[in-house]
C-alpha cells in the first residue's frame, strides 16, 4: 500500500442514505463502502451536488438560458384560439404557460381571457374584480382593447385582457347586438401596440363566445387530455371549426394539438396519444405534457409554472412546446413564401 493512503479518520464523509452499502468491514463506521484501501473517491463526484433542490436549480438555470436564446418573430400577429368543449382538459393552464414561454423567449404576447370564470386572469396575477376594466367591455360597451389591457408583473413582454363575472351574462346580451360574432375581431384589428403572438382562452362551450374567438383568430389550438372521454368531443369542435371557416372566416384552420396531462405510466395514455398522432400526424406537437403537481400548484400563487418553478418537467415541457409552436410557423411563413 503507498504511503499516502492513510486510514480513514472520524473526520472523513459518511455516506448518505443512498449508500448501496450499509455496512462495512469490521473496524468501519456503518454506511462505508466496502472497497480497496488504495481506491480514493472521485474527486468530480465531491463537486457535483445531488440534492433535489441542486437538480431543481440546474434545472431552472438551463430553462432559463434556453428561453434566453429566443426565437425568429413571426412575420405579423399569430392569433391562436385555444378551444376545446370539453372542460378539464388544460385549455386554461396551456394558455397562460404557453404565453408566458414565448414571453420567456422574447416575444410579445397577449393573452385575451373569454373565460367567464377568469381563470386565466388569475394565473397571470391580474386582478379580475367586477370594477375592472375587462374583455366584456371590449365586446359589448364597444371599449378599445387597449383600455382594458394589463401588464404581467412577472414577465416581461406578457400582457392580459382579463375576464370578470360580467362575461357571463355577454352571451344573452351579445345576441341583439350588430355583427355579434366579429366584434371581438374588430377589436384585435383596432388595437395599435405591436404584438407577435395573441392567445384567446375560450371557455368549455360553443357559444358566442367562443364564436367570437374563432372569428377573430387565424389558428386554433387544441388541447387534448390523454384519456379516452377527450375524444368524444374533439369531432364536434372539429365540425364548428368547418362551419365557422365555411361561413365566417375562411382564414381559420386547425394549426396545433397539444397533448396534456400525460401519464406514461399508463397504457391507455400512450394509446390515446397514438390514436390522436395517427388521425392528426401534421398538427400533434411532438412535446406532450405530463402531469405535473407544480403545473396544479401555479395559479394558486398567482403565477404561471413558468415562473413558479422553471425546473420542473412542467415547466421544461411547456417551453419545449413553445418552441415548437413558434418554429413551425416560421416554418409555414417560409413555405408560404
Amino acid at each position: 500500500m503507498s504511503s499516502d493512503v492513510t486510514a480513514r479518520t472520524s473526520a472523513d464523509p459518511v455516506p448518505g442514505p443512498r449508500d448501496p452499502y450499509p455496512s462495512g468491514p469490521a473496524g468501519d463506521e456503518p454506511g462505508f463502502h466496502d472497497v480497496s484501501r488504495e481506491t480514493g473517491p472521485d474527486p468530480a463526484d465531491a463537486l457535483v451536488d445531488d440534492t433535489p433542490i441542486a437538480r431543481a436549480a440546474r434545472q431552472a438555470v438551463e430553462t432559463m438560458g434556453r428561453a434566453a436564446e429566443g426565437l425568429p418573430r413571426p412575420a405579423e400577429t399569430r392569433v391562436m384560439v385555444v378551444a376545446n368543449q370539453k372542460g378539464g382538459v388544460g385549455k386554461t393552464t396551456s394558455t397562460v404557460n404557453l404565453a408566458a414561454a414565448l414571453a420567456m423567449h422574447g416575444a410579445r404576447v397577449l393573452v385575451v381571457d373569454l373565460d367567464p370564470q377568469g381563470n386565466a386572469s388569475t394565473a397571470l396575477g391580474i386582478d379580475h374584480h367586477a370594477s375592472v376594466p375587462s374583455i366584456y367591455d371590449v365586446l359589448v360597451e364597444g371599449k378599445d382593447l387597449a383600455e382594458v389591457v394589463q401588464p404581467v408583473v412577472d414577465v416581461e413582454g406578457l400582457f392580459c385582457a382579463p375576464a370578470t363575472i360580467d362575461l357571463a351574462g355577454a352571451e344573452i346580451e351579445l345576441v341583439s347586438l350588430v355583427a355579434r360574432e366579429s366584434r371581438l375581431q374588430r377589436a384585435i384589428n383596432a388595437y395599435e401596440q405591436p404584438l407577435d403572438y395573441i392567445l384567446i382562452d375560450c371557455p368549455p362551450s360553443l357559444g358566442l363566445l367562443t364564436v367570437n374567438a374563432l372569428v377573430a383568430g387565424r389558428e386554433v389550438v387544441i388541447p387534448i387530455q390523454c384519456e379516452y372521454y377527450a375524444l368524444e368531443g374533439l369531432g364536434q369542435l372539429l365540425r364548428n371549426v368547418e362551419l365557422v371557416r365555411g361561413h365566417l372566416n375562411p382564414h381559420l384552420h386547425v394549426s396545433t394539438i397539444l397533448l396534456t396531462m400525460y401519464d406514461a405510466r399508463t397504457r391507455l395514455a400512450s394509446q390515446v396519444a397514438q390514436e390522436v398522432r395517427d388521425h392528426f400526424p401534421a398538427e400533434v406537437l411532438n412535446t406532450s405534457i405530463p402531469r405535473s403537481v407544480r403545473i396544479s400548484e401555479a395559479p394558486s400563487y398567482g403565477q404561471t409554472v413558468m415562473t413558479y418553478d422553471p425546473g420542473s418537467t412542467g415547466a421544461l415541457s411547456y417551453l419545449e412546446a413553445a418552441r415548437e409552436i413558434a418554429l413551425r410557423g416560421i416554418a409555414a411563413e417560409a413555405k408560404g413564401a
